[in-house]
Formats: structure tokens, sequence, C-alpha cells
């Protein structure tokens, strides 16, 4: 193994991981639709619902928990974002 293959690999993964957001970004959109208020787009309860399963899923897999927490927190924060303004839109 070398540096370009462990970059090469590297790469592909990042691009499975693209296509995964753009497909939860879709969902996230949909969800959006249904909220009735802006507290049912920031639900705290339902980020620390999603942070336990990602840490679960994390230390399942083998990645520091606390990697995974902090990354998702951040993709929350985001989608969240995203969210709130199809949510004004609508």
């Amino acid at each position: 193994m070398d540096l370009e293959y462990l970059r090469k690999n590297i790469d592909h993964l990042d691009s499975m991981i693209i296509s995964l957001l753009a497909k939860r970004s879709d969902l996230v959109a949909a969800a959006a639709s249904l909220k009735k208020n802006e507290q049912g787009v920031r639900d705290p309860k339902r980020v620390e619902e999603v942070i336990a399963k990602v840490r679960a899923t994390a230390l399942k897999e083998g990645l520091d928990p606390a990697i995974a927490e902090a990354t998702y927190r951040t993709l929350i924060g985001c989608f969240v974002r995203k969210e709130m303004s199809l949510f004004k839109r609508s």
C-alpha cells in the first residue's frame, strides 16, 4: 500500500459520503414540509437521539465515538439551518 493508493480510496469514500449526504438532504427537505412549527425543526430531543445512535454505531464499527459525535453535531446543525430555511419559505 502506498500513499497514492490510500488517497484514491479516500477520494472514493468521499464521493460515496457526498452521495449519501445528498440523499439525506432530500429527506430533510421532505421532513421540513411536514413540520408544524420552528420547535419541530429545532428538536433537541431528536438531536440527542440521533447522537446516541451515531455514537453506538461508531463504537460498533471501530470509530472513536467522539469523532462521530462531533461530525454529526456539525452535520445536524447544517441540516437544521437548511430545514429552517425551507420551513420559513413554506
